[in-house]
């Protein structure tokens, strides 16, 4: 079988593994329309200030994607490696022609292809409420390039893990501070001074900064200072993050 078709198959059968699952399309679809149904729709944002949630609705816009973007592939790349690894299915795909960065490119396109339906289903939503923003081009590079990503990070997570469970558990305890440290639902004004320097470390930072300047009109694109150099950080993070996730799946144990 050529690679091609060796990448094929493993994307139709992660595909069939991802829609068996019932929790893992619920937290991929449904979870993230859930926070747009409270926040955007019945809490309401507000128009100024530097709280939570006190700015307008298309300034929340990488945040929402942020949930799917971030979540979805710690979650399932974190405890489909792990799950991997204890039925010792690695050993039996490294008897095979495929390479461990096969695999992991075929799980990826699997994982970018769902989460840009859910970022686009978010963004519909979106509109519905009454938020205002614009439907930029970069949003074709951004929500793909962060997936790829974070699945390289969830294939860290899987590898050094013990357990499924603690993959799982990993992955939420890496999501969650992300989420709300790196300019996504907290605009930097309301953070301590010392601190707003430290959500540069972020990967999800030059997400948040490059996608609120594309489709916010107004906002600042942070550090390093336009759309197309967030992205440019982005890119190169995603690039190093799926080689070191790939080299680190245990192909023989």
């Amino acid at each position: 079988m050529s690679r091609s078709g060796r990448i094929a198959a493993e994307v139709g059968a992660a595909y069939r593994s991802f829609v068996r699952r019932r929790v893992a399309v619920f937290f991929t679809f449904f979870f993230p329309v859930l926070l747009i149904a409270i926040f955007a729709g019945l809490v309401r944002t507000g128009g100024g200030g530097t709280g939570l949630f006190s700015q307008p609705p298309g300034y929340y816009v990488p945040g929402y994607l942020a949930v799917v973007v971030l979540f979805t592939p710690l979650s399932r790349l974190g405890s489909e490696v792990a799950r991997f690894r204890e039925g010792n299915r690695f050993e039996k795909l490294s008897a095979s022609p495929m390479t461990r960065w096969e695999w992991l490119l075929a799980q990826t396109l699997v994982n970018a292809a769902l989460i840009a339906l859910a970022c686009a289903v978010l963004l519909g939503l979106l509109a519905a409420t009454g938020a205002s923003f614009r439907l930029s081009p970069w949003l074709v590079l951004f929500v793909p390039t962060a997936s790829v990503l974070f699945c390289g990070v969830g294939a860290m997570l899987g590898s050094l893990a013990d357990s499924q469970d603690g993959a799982i558990t990993a992955s939420n305890g890496v999501a969650l501070p992300l989420l709300f440290l790196s300019n996504t639902f907290l605009s930097p004004a309301s953070l301590p001074s010392w601190f707003r320097p430290v959500t540069d470390l972020s990967p999800l930072s030059y997400f948040a900064y490059g996608v609120r300047a594309a489709t916010y009109p107004g906002s600042h694109a942070g550090w390093p200072g336009s759309v197309a150099a967030n992205y440019a950080v982005l890119f190169v993070l995603a690039v190093v993050a799926f080689a070191v996730g790939a080299w680190l799946i245990p192909w023989t144990e």
